[in-house]
């Protein structure tokens, strides 16, 4: 049905897979400080600190964060506590947690999430950035 460059083709669309994620903090482990990546990272265990990255922090179910996150995209199942900002999405999927302040252009929220907190959506600045880039100019 499909012949071997189909099936890497499809692997690579998914954000998720585990040979695209670079560094995983995993279920049981803790750590406090400053994380600064750029490519894609997972934590599962407890984290307490600041983020910072232009590419795609995972946080699994297992995990309980505490932290300012700022990240291009952020996808969360876990226990969140604290401050994002997302350049391109946030998806919040079940059964994630969240008490703190969302800011992104993007946001999917899965039925069974909980969100208690503020959400500011500036579509403006991606809308103007998206048509520099119609119109032939730079951001």
């Amino acid at each position: 049905m499909f012949n071997k460059k189909e099936k890497v083709a499809m692997r690579k669309e998914s954000p998720i897979e585990k040979s695209e994620i670079k560094a995983f903090l995993g279920p049981g482990s803790q750590f406090e400080g400053k994380l600064v990546f750029n490519e894609i990272v997972r934590l599962d265990g407890a984290f307490r600190g600041e983020v910072t990255s232009h590419d795609t922090l995972i946080v699994g179910e297992s995990a309980d964060i505490q932290a300012d996150i700022q990240v291009g995209t952020l996808i969360l199942s876990g226990r969140f506590k604290g401050n994002v900002k997302a350049k391109t999405r946030v998806e919040l999927r079940s059964p994630a947690q969240v008490d703190g302040t969302i800011e992104t252009p993007a946001l999917s929220v899965e039925d069974g999430v909980t969100l208690n907190g503020t959400i500011t959506m500036n579509l403006a600045e991606s809308m103007s950035g998206a048509k520099a880039v119609e119109a032939g100019g730079k951001k």
